[in-house]
This record gives C-alpha cells, structure tokens and sequence, in this order.
C-alpha cells in the first residue's frame, strides 16, 4: 500500500483569511440553506475534559458534498493571559474524491458561525429588528454579535455592558468604526427596557442578565452550551416562556442549555430553528429567546460556504471584513 500523497497540501487560511470567506449574510444564507438539506449528517459532538480543566471538542459533520471535522480547544484559564481560549481548526474534505481541500481557523469559524446563527434567528423573529441593540459581554463573542448585527441588520445603536471597562470600550471604538453609535453601560439589567434587540455573549460563569426584556425584545443568547452554565437567571427565562417565545438552535440544546434546565422549563417540547423557520413568519406577540449552544451543522454550514467561495475564486472585496 502507497501513503504517498496524490495531491497538493490544502490551501490553510488564518483566521483573517477564514474571516473573508464568510460574509455574514452569504452565511445565515447558507444556514438556512443547512437546514432544509436532507443530506445533512450530523453526530453528536465528543467532548473529553483535558487535566488542566480545559475540554477538548470533536464535531464531525457532512453532507452529500462536503466532509469537515472541527477540533479545537476550549482553555478557561488562558483568559487574561494573551493566550486565546478556543484554538484549533476545522479540516474540510470533497466527499467525491476523499481530497482534503481546506484548513480553516477554528476559533473564527466558530466564532461567526454563531453569530450568523443569532443574525439568522433575529432576521425571522426578531419582533424589533432595528435596535437598539445591547451587547452583555464584549469579548470575541461579543465582536462578532457585534458585526452581524451592524451589518447583518442595520444596527445602528449600540450599548455595551461588560465586567472589563476596557474590553466593552474597545467594543465601542468597534461599532463606530463599522459606523453606528455606540456607548458603554454599566448596569446591564437597567439598559434592557430601552434595547427590543440583546446579545448575551458571556463565559456564563455567572448571571449576567435578569431584568425581564420588554415586550418586543428579542435575546440571543450563545455563553453557555452545558447543563452546568447560564447566564440568564432562571427568572428571566420563565418570564419569556410564560409572555413570550424560546426557540433553541439544534435539538442538541434540549440537554445542553443550562440557563433553561436551571429554570425548571421543559427544553425538550420547545421548538428548533429549524421548526421556528418553517413556520415562516415571526411569533405573533412577546418577548422571544433564542437559545444557542452550537451545533457541528452550523460549522459544516462555514466550511460549505469557504469551499464553494474558494472553487470560485470569489476576490476578497466581496468578502465582508
């Protein structure tokens, strides 16, 4: 048997590079284009805990064209350290001739794949699409919420609460950059009856968020992704199950979503994103929580959109930064 290899080594992007393949419209487009393909194969993810208290993730996914397989790292204590907390990569393959064609940098992968998701959701069901819009923790999370909502959706009010004066003050100097105005707040809780859209992006070490949203809210909220985590307090999620709407991403979150477990709701009856969209019209009145833990299928989503632009050699200024 020949181990020697066929082709050329595939094309590796960094996370700049991994970026550009992934406009935020062409992917909540492709998100949605996910969810209705039959052909979407997605086990579930492997997550084996690592002695220093990080946890290492498998998440394989296919589809009748593409392959990928995502690794990477989640280290808690790199924070403050320089270190990033997520590292790894996403491999993608041509399920036709077994090719490895991309490497992609996992931690941008994930961290727009998720925020495509939110952009995606709010673009169906958000009540009050137009801001303003708070933004409860600004670290990458925080970032890329920050950038597909300014440009998914036209945000053009932001307010941002977080525990680091200096990360939300970056954030800030971000959204005015991207051309909306934006200021810190220092109590989140207070900033909720003025903001009908919220991005909740915390490490979900703690609650980080309890007021009850207004009427017209919608809240994405992406920290916490295991029964052990929330962010939200369970009151905050009982007063949106009781006057409103919860709509989870994938049917994984029915036992990973710790700030609904924790609140004693019945994740299993609430509907999917990909239930909530095929109703195709926005829940008739209330606040609505949409709930996302991840999901490998959102990554295969990037990694079909990356492979598509790569083939076709889309030039880079069609790209958003």
């Amino acid at each position: 048997m020949s181990f020697t290899s066929l082709s050329p080594a595939p094309g590796t992007l960094d996370a700049a590079a991994t970026a550009a393949c992934l406009p935020w419209d062409a992917l909540a487009t492709e998100i949605a284009a996910l969810l209705r393909d039959s052909t979407v194969s997605v086990p579930a993810r492997t997550v084996l805990p690592l002695p220093q208290g990080g946890s290492l993730f498998v998440m394989p996914a296919t589809d009748s064209r593409v392959a990928m397989a995502k690794l990477i790292t989640l280290t808690p204590a790199n924070t403050g350290t320089g270190r990033p907390a997520i590292q790894g990569d996403v491999v993608v393959f041509d399920v036709t001739t077994g090719e490895r064609r991309l490497v992609l940098d996992g931690p941008t992968i994930t961290a727009r794949r998720t925020a495509a998701v939110s952009l995606l959701a709010a673009q169906h069901l958000a009540p009050q699409a137009q801001g303003p819009l708070l933004i409860v923790g600004a670290g990458v999370q925080g970032l890329a919420h920050l950038e597909a909502f300014v440009q998914g959706l036209g945000v053009r009010d932001v307010w941002v609460a977080s525990r680091s004066a200096a990360s939300a003050e970056a954030l800030v100097l971000r959204a005015q950059a991207l051309g909306a105005q934006a200021r810190t707040v220092a109590d989140a809780d207070a900033a909720v009856p003025h903001c009908p859209l919220i991005a909740v992006c915390t490490p979900a070490h703690s609650v980080a968020l309890s007021a009850p949203p207004r009427p017209d809210a919608f809240v994405a909220a992406v920290g916490a992704f295991t029964p052990a985590m929330a962010e939200l307090a369970p009151a905050f999620c009982r007063h949106v199950a009781a006057h409103g709407h919860i709509v989870v991403d994938s049917e994984d979150a029915r036992h990973e979503a710790g700030d609904l477990l924790q609140a004693g709701l019945d994740v299993g009856m609430l509907p999917t994103l990909r239930e909530a969209l095929q109703r195709l019209r926005a829940p008739s009145a209330g606040p609505v929580l949409f709930k996302s833990c991840g999901w490998a299928g959102w990554d295969l989503a990037a990694a079909r959109l990356a492979m598509r632009l790569d083939t076709e050699g889309a030039p880079p200024s069609q790209a958003t930064p």
